[in-house]
């Protein structure tokens, strides 16, 4: 029964595929420049193109001798060849000798080869006979051992598109590469606003009706692990105005809204209506076919994103990684394909039958065991409001919306937590 006053709106439900693209839509936030050094897990906001050649001269690849490569030739250890030895190149020295016929330069790994020399015969294949020449025994061909200029990256080549979440690889090959700074897409702003009168402090002593809060801490480390910035307005009462000022307060701070709660059967009609009294406002759904959290309003006010999501811990936890963890990464400018935002996911058999309801597209929790030298998922109870069944989930397979659940013995993908 609707108990909220208003006229019951529209349960406009919408596939997963939809609902991303409809996310996905969002533009990306401003840009600024930040040091390299600094920029860990930011986002590209421009095409970047090397301005030097990596390396700017050639390097030695191993411990040994700096060669004439012809001058090995048919080297073995039955029949080696005799070399000059001609000094040493000291690592970090810049060397302008020419190397001569028939001359052979101690060098380190990284060390610069000399002038004329084009390969590294390795230490362990040579022997200094102690009256001034070295013993080489093995032959080497051109450039063996050696990185030549530009072997990593040349001149003009492209280094990293638009969109790319750098790494910390990523950082050491910039500023190995002269890029002292760069730019990349601010920080998104997430407001978290978490909805419901029977939610309770974690050091209160939950009254029977009332539970301690989940939604609001696991929440706001999930917006912190993927780079946004947070607003935490933490638990607004089920009260329409109340609610209308938390979500305004949000929407003037923030890029993006995450309300936590308000989007189950009672509560659903109110979240709706009050986001439609905001400035601008549309619904775009309040509802996807999936399990757990099928309840997950999707809109836009005053401009920008409003994502609401269910109120059970399970069900908030795993629409945040499916449909709010995107929608972070395209308000940062990062590509829907970036290695980055990709789950991590295994290949593994199940090791029991489990249903599903066609139309639906169900994630099924599982733990993983390795038995036999085989990787097998075993499903987890799938209530909603369990918190544990996710914390002791290894992760997660999903049944696609066409299909009526997994056999036993079948070969899954679980994407990993």
């Amino acid at each position: 029964m609707n108990t909220t006053g208003t006229p019951k709106t529209f349960f406009k439900v919408v596939t997963p595929d939809e609902a991303l693209k409809l996310l996905r839509e969002v533009s990306a936030v401003d840009s600024e420049v930040v040091d390299t050094v600094r920029a860990r897990s930011r986002v590209l906001a421009e095409d970047l193109h090397s301005r030097v050649d990596l390396p700017h001269f050639n390097r030695a690849a191993m411990d040994g001798y700096a060669v004439v490569a012809r001058d090995t030739f048919g080297a073995s250890p039955g029949l080696p060849a005799y070399l000059e030895l001609a000094g040493t190149v000291e690592m970090g020295e810049e060397v302008t000798r020419r190397i001569g016929p028939r001359e052979a330069v101690r060098i380190s790994t990284g060390g610069m080869l000399p002038p004329g020399s084009d390969a590294v015969v390795m230490v362990e294949y040579t022997d200094e006979t102690g009256d001034g020449t070295v013993e080489i025994q093995r032959a080497a061909s051109p450039w063996l051992n050696v990185i030549q200029v530009g072997d990593d990256i040349r001149r003009g080549d492209p280094v990293f598109p638009r969109g790319r979440r750098l790494r910390a690889h990523d950082l050491g090959a910039l500023t190995g590469i002269g890029i002292e700074s760069v730019p990349v897409y601010r920080k998104p702003r997430v407001t978290l606003v978490s909805t419901g009168d029977e939610i309770v402090p974690v050091d209160r002593e939950p009254r029977p009706g009332q539970v301690r809060n989940i939604n609001q801490h696991s929440l706001a480390g999930l917006v912190a692990e993927w780079g946004a910035e947070l607003n935490d307005l933490g638990v607004v009462a089920d009260d329409a105005g109340d609610l209308r000022g938390a979500l305004a307060e949000g929407l003037d701070w923030g890029d993006l809204v995450l309300l936590s709660g308000g989007s189950s059967m009672g509560t659903r009609d109110m979240a709706v209506e009050v986001i439609r009294s905001l400035p601008d406002a549309r619904i775009f759904f309040h509802g996807i076919s999936v399990s757990p959290g099928k309840p997950t309003i999707y809109a836009r006010a005053a401009g920008k994103p409003v994502l609401g999501l269910p109120g059970y811990p399970v069900s908030a936890l795993v629409i945040f990684d499916l449909f709010a963890a995107p929608l972070i990464r395209a308000l940062a400018g990062e590509s829907p394909t970036g290695e980055a935002g990709r789950q991590a996911a295994v290949r593994a058999i199940m090791d029991t039958n489990v249903a599903s309801q066609t139309g639906r597209e169900d994630y099924v929790r599982v733990t993983l065991e390795r038995r036999g030298g085989a990787l097998y998922a075993s499903p987890l109870p799938s209530k909603s409001g369990a918190i544990f069944t996710l914390v002791k989930a290894d992760g997660m397979v999903r049944v696609d919306l066409n299909r009526e659940g997994m056999e036993e013995g079948e070969e899954v993908e679980v994407l990993l937590f």
